[in-house]
């Protein structure tokens, strides 16, 4: 999950910085793998004030000016804005920048003056359409000082490593709520919605199986796959370019702009974490929308232009004639918003994460929204996310709500209460809670505590942690939160088992020290090849399509390591791996034959080379033997 370090300081404005961050959610949330400095093309610009400007002798729209850019003598610059005003900051390339796009300046004469330099717009930095004139800074620092250190520009990119159980981090709002947690800072809306008109919305118009607002009728006819579905009439857009803010946004996150109204919605997926689309209210049939089971042999261009042949169990979203989306995976081309679209309707929905994964299984097609469906998304978040959704597209291309938005469907039953009981925790921990301590702790990120009978805490986690269920899930919450790293460290007493090991483990522990001894090292690949059916067992649910067998001997992943490390010029390779090879059961049987074996790979030369021994000799096949006869 990509992650953005200003996006994240919008909702939640913190002091700190992008490397303490890092550290914060590596310790307490999740692994961050990479921390990027976005916008290091910027690097070598500076701030240079404009000391002396006249105009150009031989052009009357050129400026011939002095700047001050810090190196301790004035470098003539000829400009070509309509006005540099004298005593002024800009942004200022010295001859031999690069500029973004890849454009080195050079010294060179422009009209009889020499030019060491640029002196930048906007547009040349990068950093907006506007190319009018040279971008004025209102800062107060010296000159010289470098423009990225000066100008609040350079975002910091986060690449968080969000396991399974953990949706609610599919988002910047999520991750927020961690970092206000850990920080003490709450969170806020961010400046971008803070000023959006139109809001609140109306309240809903709702029904079980259908209802009716702003002209257009929705019906559920698939509760299993949509437990309950918004939506909202918008009329009177304008679809163009989104404002800078929105493109830098996106652009964070590493996701190109496309129209005002598609970003708006990628704003709210990547921002909240929940997934929306807008259709054409225009071209949707019969002023109806349906959610229904797909028919079939039912067919459906989607967005990226594949015609797609539908499955039963697949949730779609119809109108009065044909299937118009995919729910929660991908909207289809006949309603696309474009720029001759001037009315929407904006679809919110809580889709199955079980149906959303077969579907997309199916359908070999894997998006960003159906990423997060199948993971879980907060079914409490639906009306709240589509307000602030309508509030935005109405910011950035205008129009108006038309009526209420319309609820077909039910909300989902809260998490129930989880009992925690502080003495539990004590012993878990190896450290003594106050039930005070741990309501904190636990209340700082959204679950509400109450005190039960004898000291027990009635927990209930918050709607967008379906991974709460048991009081061990709440003290891992406490030891996170709180900090691994101030567990106890004191060595306790206990009682050591009677319960011998198991033969099989006593025999791996031997085979495994005997190897290690003879100088190879141990791999732990996973158990997956390409194979055949009729040879190799299929797994049902493979982590990989392209790897969806078990392998029959552990030489067949032995032999993929010595490919990856001839592929990259290392031909001295001494590996051995422990582990289970899989056999087709007999006639009738559920589950393959599972056996653990060794193996062994070794090749290249028997040692290091040496002054003593150049040119050591290589393994042969006696080596091989003399391996299995340890």
């Amino acid at each position: 999950m990509l992650i953005s370090h200003d996006w994240l300081r919008a909702l939640v404005p913190h002091q700190r910085s992008a490397d303490e961050i890092r550290d914060l959610l590596s310790a307490h949330v999740a692994t961050v793998d990479r921390m990027e400095r976005l916008r290091e093309d910027l690097r070598e610009v500076v701030v240079g004030r404009v000391v002396q400007a006249g105009r150009h002798p031989n052009a009357d729209t050129l400026w011939v000016t002095k700047v001050d850019d810090g190196s301790g003598s004035l470098l003539d610059v000829v400009c070509g804005a309509p006005v540099v005003t004298v005593g002024t900051l800009y942004p200022f390339a010295r001859a031999g920048t690069v500029l973004p796009g890849g454009i080195r300046l050079e010294k060179r004469k422009i009209r009889g003056e020499v030019s060491n330099g640029m002196l930048c717009s906007a547009r040349e930095l990068g950093l907006g359409a506007d190319h009018s004139g040279i971008m004025a800074l209102d800062v107060e620092v010296a000159p010289g000082t470098p423009f990225l250190d000066a100008v609040d520009v350079a975002d910091v990119r986060f690449d968080v490593d969000v396991l399974p159980n953990r949706p609610d981090l599919l988002s910047h709002a999520g991750v927020a709520r961690e970092i206000a947690a850990l920080t003490g800072v709450a969170v806020a809306l961010p400046p971008e919605l803070s000023d959006l008109r139109g809001l609140p919305l109306p309240l809903p118009i709702a029904g079980e199986r259908e209802a009716a607002a702003g002209g257009i009728t929705v019906r559920l006819e698939d509760a299993a796959g949509c437990p309950h579905y918004m939506g909202v009439i918008i009329r009177g857009v304008t679809v163009g370019p989104s404002p800078d803010w929105l493109v830098r946004r996106l652009e964070a996150v590493g996701l190109r702009s496309i129209s005002n109204v598609v970003d708006a919605t990628n704003y709210m997926l990547h921002g909240y974490g929940q997934p929306m689309h807008a259709f054409d209210a225009s071209r949707i049939a019969g002023r109806t929308v349906v959610v229904r089971a797909a028919r079939a042999r039912e067919r459906l261009v989607t967005l990226d232009g594949v015609e797609r042949e539908l499955g039963e169990g697949m949730t779609v979203i119809a109108d009065g004639e044909r299937a118009i989306a995919v729910g929660g995976v991908m909207g289809g081309r006949d309603t696309e918003v474009n720029e001759r679209t001037t009315d929407l309707f904006l679809e919110v929905a809580y889709f199955d994460p079980r149906r959303i994964r077969l579907t997309r299984r199916a359908l070999g097609l894997s998006t960003d929204a159906s990423y997060r469906f199948e993971r879980g998304v907060d079914p409490a978040s639906t009306a709240a996310t589509l307000e602030l959704a309508a509030g935005l597209i109405m910011k950035v291309a205008g129009g108006m709500v038309d009526g209420s938005p319309v609820f077909v469907g039910r909300d989902l039953d809260q998490p129930r209460a989880v009992p925690l009981d502080p003495a539990r925790a004590a012993r878990l921990l190896g450290d003594r809670l106050e039930a005070s301590e741990i309501t904190r702790l636990l209340s700082s990120v959204g679950f509400a505590v109450q005190p039960g009978a004898g000291g027990v805490l009635d927990v209930r986690p918050p709607s967008w942690r379906p991974d709460v269920s048991r009081d061990a899930d709440l003290v891992e919450e406490i030891a996170r939160l709180r900090g691994y790293d101030r567990l106890s460290d004191e060595v306790r007493p206990f009682r050591p088992g009677t319960v011998p090991d198991h033969p099989l483990h006593e025999m791996t522990r031997r085979v495994r020290d005997a190897l290690v001894a003879r100088g190879l090292m141990e791999v732990r690949p996973m158990p997956f090849v390409r194979g055949d059916d009729a040879t190799h067992v299929r797994v049902r649910n493979p982590l990989a399509e392209d790897e969806p067998h078990l392998r029959r001997t552990l030489l067949e992943t032995l032999a993929r390591r010595a490919e990856h490390n001839l592929s990259r010029m290392q031909g001295d390779v001494r590996l051995f791996e422990i582990g289970s090879a899989f056999e087709p059961g007999p006639a009738g049987a559920t589950l393959p034959v599972e056996s653990v074996r060794v193996g062994a790979l070794v090749m290249g030369r028997r040692r290091p080379p040496h002054f003593t021994e150049p040119l050591p000799p290589s393994f042969d096949a006696w080596d091989a033997k003399a391996l299995a006869e340890v």
